[in-house]
């Protein structure tokens, strides 16, 4: 069912990213690939990266590490009707976003999450879900043309659709952007590019791990 065998991102410091997401997400992550690239890209690039977690001080701890390791605060974490969760940008200008559905602490404080949630920025949902639908991707639940979420293994990134710019205002950046989006998929959809100019490979067998 797993539709993403890796998530690569594309960076001008491989270095510099390699030490970021392995202070966040661990060493030798399973979730990510990084790649050397000279593209140009400025602005919002259109996706997010987000970090689902069991509860708010796993937030704050994740927050904390990924400051630490060099990421620029854009939303602060705190409360609000769904849960609570912050949003930090990290130096190779990936938007990472951490958030728990729950608003209080129930076990000891780690610097763990349970799910990596990629979304995609895309102008017409609706549409873009036809896309994937077609290209043997399974829909795991959505709303209208607002959200659609696929279904995923556990243990594997699960891929989201929201509009563009309704994602960059819950990133807290503005929803203009060119260039590439610096982000390359493989797995289920590949080799092919969607609707919104975002490229996946062909799937891959091997685990995936970051790399240097």
């Amino acid at each position: 069912m797993n539709s993403i065998d890796a998530v690569t991102l594309e960076v001008a410091d491989l270095a510099a990213a390699t030490r970021f997401y392995s202070a966040v997400l661990g060493p030798d992550s399973p979730h990510l690939r990084l790649r050397t690239s000279s593209h140009a890209t400025s602005g919002f690039r259109g996706f997010t990266l987000s970090l689902v977690v069991s509860q708010p001080g796993n937030v704050d701890a994740l927050v904390a590490a990924a400051l630490d390791a060099g990421a620029t605060p854009l939303k602060a974490a705190s409360k609000s009707l769904w849960g609570y969760g912050g949003v930090v940008q990290a130096p190779d200008g990936t938007i990472v976003k951490i958030a728990t559905s729950t608003k209080k602490d129930s076990g000891p404080v780690t610097p763990a999450f349970d799910e990596i949630v990629l979304l995609l920025g895309v102008e017409d949902v609706k549409a873009t879900k036809q896309f994937y639908a077609e290209r043997g991707l399974v829909v795991g639940r959505g709303f209208g043309g607002k959200y659609v979420e696929f279904a995923s293994d556990p243990g594997h990134v699960k891929l989201a659709l929201y509009k563009r710019r309704a994602l960059a205002k819950d990133a807290g950046v503005p929803a203009e952007g060119t260039g590439s989006h610096r982000l390359v998929l493989s797995g289920t959809a590949g080799p092919c590019a969607d609707l919104d100019g975002f490229v996946w490979e062909a799937g891959v067998s091997a685990p995936v791990t970051a790399a240097g």
